[in-house]
């Protein structure tokens, strides 16, 4: 026993330059757990159909999901800045287990909204102090580390519904219990993140220095001000993307008729879109400017977003592709941009956006699947292509960047 641990944690080696084998551990570990968690909204239409589950049922399971993950993780984001607790991820990947193996053996609606409450009290264990992890080993190309750290989460969240085309939608819902492979994976190879972060730490008390003030010039009103338009363009984006992840497949069935898996196939296109924007938003946001990135990214996916519902089968996927790759080239500048302006609150700033992300889903979800019991799946993909528009806003944020470069 003794040499498995010993194995797993090896030998970290701590420097203050930029750690890409850890941010490596930190992208692979964010594509398991999100490969795990992007299965409950793929799986959607076999519960609809074996339960008979309404559109309404089917956006408050992912409220559930999405809330139980959001309203925790800002809590500890802010515990992992106080108090860190290294091996948290793992504990973390082992509620995710469990509540995988609840998933695939759950027979009423109940117990389907505890397994997915327990999969999302994972998530909020996971998000904040990897984030954390990832910033400490950028050696201070923040931008890169958390593009690296995101889209391992994006890459995830795209294999995910091919995988559940390819697994579960053949075999049924007992089959989700196969990711538990994964899920053991990803506690494991956390096992071995928790032990660089952990000397990390030691090694920060062993050479203390003077911490890095950022963004002096800017006030704390107007501190706040950027960090409210920052949340309205999350409140944009991931309103918009949760009318795609949950519905994409049932507009897809609906309007066009293709089968199951040919719209799970089509919703993996979206999501790879989107795992390859992350980290292009990585690299131009050190390039030209968070602030730019931003802006463009929320406000660029606005024509093809209100093209979309009105093009053929073949449109609709480019349309959807472009969408997803300029709009989620965001995420990993917002989270960064606001981490720059409260520097010393890492853990619950990327608490706070990364709980926001799920949260808004959730919401997103819940609201849209109303309004389709109300209206049409078509409706809402009208409905919601209007939202990108809000990235104009982004304009008002002040350059942090270029006032940093001045003053270093």
């Amino acid at each position: 026993m003794k040499s498995i641990s010993r194995i797993l944690k090896g030998n970290p080696t701590v420097t203050e330059s930029t750690v890409y084998y850890v941010l490596v551990i930190c992208c692979i570990s964010h594509f398991l757990n999100d490969m795990i968690q992007s299965i409950i909204p793929s799986i959607y239409p076999i519960l609809k159909d074996k339960f008979d589950f309404s559109f309404a049922q089917i956006g408050i399971i992912t409220l559930v999901f999405q809330m139980t993950s959001s309203i925790l993780q800002p809590f500890t984001g802010l515990s992992a800045d106080r108090h860190p607790r290294p091996y948290a991820l793992s504990v973390g990947m082992c509620f995710t287990l469990a509540g995988l193996l609840m998933l695939a053996f759950a027979e009423n609606y109940l117990l389907i909204l505890l397994a997915v409450s327990v999969v999302g009290f994972g998530s909020s264990m996971f998000h904040p102090t990897a984030s954390r992890v990832a910033q400490l080993a950028s050696g201070g190309k923040k931008s890169l580390a958390q593009s690296i750290f995101q889209v391992g989460g994006n890459g995830g969240s795209a294999l995910g519904p091919l995988l559940a085309a390819l697994i579960i939608l053949p075999f049924g819902q007992h089959a989700i219990s196969w990711f538990a492979i994964a899920a053991l994976l990803a506690a494991l190879i956390m096992v071995r993140l928790g032990a660089w972060y952990k000397a990390r730490l030691q090694y920060a008390v062993k050479h203390p220095r003077k911490a890095e003030v950022l963004n002096t010039h800017i006030s704390r009103r107007a501190k706040y001000g950027a960090l409210l338009i920052l949340i309205l363009l999350v409140f944009s984006k991931y309103f918009y993307t949760s009318c795609i992840t949950s519905y994409f497949t049932f507009y897809l069935i609906d309007k066009f008729g293709v089968s199951v898996q040919a719209s799970q196939i089509c919703l993996f296109v979206f999501l790879a879109a989107f795992a390859i924007g992350t980290l292009a938003g990585g690299v131009f946001g050190d390039r030209f400017g968070r602030k730019y990135v931003i802006w463009f990214s929320i406000l660029g996916a606005a024509p093809f977003a209100l093209a979309m519902p009105y093009v053929n089968l073949t449109w609709t996927i480019v349309f959807t592709f472009l969408s997803g790759l300029i709009i989620a080239s965001a995420f990993s500048s917002i989270v960064v941009y606001a981490t720059d302006l409260m520097p010393d609150k890492v853990g619950l700033i990327a608490g706070i956006f990364f709980g926001l992300m799920f949260g808004l889903g959730g919401i997103g979800s819940a609201f849209f699947g109303w309004l389709a019991d109300k209206t049409s799946v078509e409706f809402i993909f009208k409905v919601s292509a209007f939202l990108p528009l809000l990235g104009i806003i982004a304009g008002l944020l002040p350059d942090t960047q270029k006032k940093n470069k001045l003053s270093a």
